[in-house]
């Protein structure tokens, strides 16, 4: 008897289910309950040239490692420099850096500060006054600022320094060169930036993506003082290539501040 009434209830209960599905809350359980899993197989989303998530991860990284690591601002070749004698107001000096990167002072002469953050170069100067005054009490100060620039050499029309007056992308300093010799390797771009640390800081661009749409996270946007190198074959060990680049092809007001506390 109660096997009976069960099943009744089953079979009750079967005709209900199926009322509700033919009607409107059927439709409701049938888009909560069913849709989301056919409807992935169904469409995806396309995105044209995509950026990798790792390759940007990794960029975004390399960059923040770097300006996490900067100790503050290098002094540059054009720069004027402030420097303030606490206890001695009389030596109080302003000075423009020199195109070979140094300054000159009484008592202590030629000092370089090219290349050096002002902590620095106070702490050169307190060396040094520290052999004619008492616990001396130096101050740096940068009161202006030489034009900021950029270098654009290798495979280009017309290379040389290029002014920043704003935003540049790698593309337009190229563009700003004269455009690409016939010669050039568009996969192997070096961009050589100053970091403040003993190395360069290294990115290699392939503009040939960006030109082909295929990756245009590739038209790296260009900082101060950077240096654009575009290679007529590729180059093997970029690290060792880059060292001897910079020691002998650029100009000091350029190179001062890539490398730091060699000497």
């Amino acid at each position: 008897m109660w096997s009976h009434t069960s099943n009744a209830s089953m079979h009750s209960t079967d005709g209900l289910l199926a009322k509700d599905f033919t009607g409107t809350k059927g439709l409701f359980i049938f888009f909560i309950l069913v849709l989301p899993f056919v409807l992935p197989g169904c469409s995806q989303q396309v995105v044209q040239n995509p950026v990798m998530p790792q390759q940007l991860s990794e960029r975004q990284m390399a960059s923040q490692s770097v300006d996490a690591a900067k100790p503050g601002y290098i002094i540059r070749s054009g720069d004027e420099l402030e420097i303030k004698f606490f206890y001695n107001p009389n030596l109080n000096e302003k000075q423009k850096v020199r195109p070979d990167g140094r300054i000159s002072l009484q008592l202590v002469h030629d000092v370089p500060a090219a290349g050096l953050t002002t902590k620095e170069l106070e702490k050169v100067l307190t060396q040094k006054y520290s052999n004619f005054l008492k616990e001396p009490e130096i101050t740096v100060i940068v009161t202006s600022f030489d034009s900021q620039k950029i270098f654009v050499d290798g495979e280009v029309r017309t290379p040389g320094m290029i002014a920043l007056g704003g935003y540049m992308d790698l593309m337009q300093a190229i563009a700003s060169a004269g455009g690409l010799n016939d010669s050039a390797l568009r996969s192997q771009i070096l961009i050589i930036r100053r970091t403040g640390l003993k190395q360069p800081f290294i990115i290699v661009a392939d503009i040939g993506k960006v030109i082909t749409g295929q990756d245009p996270s590739q038209n790296v946007a260009l900082k101060p003082y950077d240096i654009v190198f575009v290679p007529k074959s590729r180059i093997a060990q970029v690290n060792t290539w880059v060292d001897l680049y910079l020691r002998k092809n650029i100009p000091f007001n350029f190179t001062a501040g890539f490398y730091r506390n060699l000497d």
